[in-house]
């Protein structure tokens, strides 16, 4: 049954007009409503926005609790959800539809592939949300150098990126990481974001996030920049 579930909810996927997917990693185009193939790299604003607003991307969004949130918060910047989970894209994507935000988008791919869907500069800002640490598997962190690399290449001067995990092993990684680059200035680095007053944006809670305050564990946050 619940493989059942999970093909139905991929089935209707397909005809949201808020969710675009690349089903094939060997092929790098995305399909969008009603199977119809659509070029966005460089065209997000132009083609599925319909305005020149400030494009945000939270990576390994899952269900998408945090580009929901900041979209209440910010009307007047687009968000895009990442992920390559099917079942979590469609939760969001249907919560968009349902609470009438149309500045929020889902991109289902792998976030290996996430540069060849952004033009130079088109991404002003860049959230990544509790992504999976990978303990042992370092290659695979979304804060490598391999991944800021290809950030880079679609990030607009002056664009903040943003991690906020619970997990300490991420956390250190990261800020060495970053600390070993000549091209990155950290702005915020905090080891316990509750530790003291947290603002609007930090204080959006995903489903995993509350999961982690009931089990004990600190959350931490980075934000930094590109110089």
């Amino acid at each position: 049954m619940a493989r059942l579930n999970k093909l139905m909810k991929f089935a209707e996927m397909r005809s949201f007009s808020n969710v675009f997917q690349n089903f094939d990693p060997r092929e790098p185009k995305l399909i969008g409503a009603n199977n119809r193939e659509i070029d966005l790299k460089g065209n997000w604003n132009k083609l599925h926005f319909h305005n020149n607003n400030p494009i945000v991307l939270e990576l390994a969004c899952g269900r998408g609790e945090y580009s929901l949130g900041l979209a209440k918060l910010y009307p007047g910047k687009n968000f895009i959800g990442v992920d390559i989970k099917g079942a979590r894209i469609w939760r969001g994507a249907t919560n968009a539809k349902e609470e009438n935000l149309h500045n929020v988008a889902f991109l289902r791919t792998r976030i290996e592939q996430v540069d060849l869907f952004f033009g130079p500069e088109e991404v002003s800002e860049i959230w990544i949300t509790f992504p999976d640490p990978f303990l042992g598997k370092e290659s695979r962190r979304l804060t490598t150098n391999k991944f800021l690399d290809k950030y880079k290449q679609f990030v607009s001067k002056g664009a903040l990126l943003q991690l906020k995990t619970d997990s300490i092993d991420l956390y250190e990684y990261t800020r060495e990481v970053l600390a070993s680059r000549k091209d990155v200035q950290i702005l915020v680095d905090n080891a316990d974001i509750y530790k003291g007053e947290v603002n609007e944006q930090l204080a959006i809670k995903t489903y995993y996030e509350r999961k982690h305050l009931a089990e004990g564990k600190k959350i931490t946050y980075i934000q930094f920049v590109f110089i």
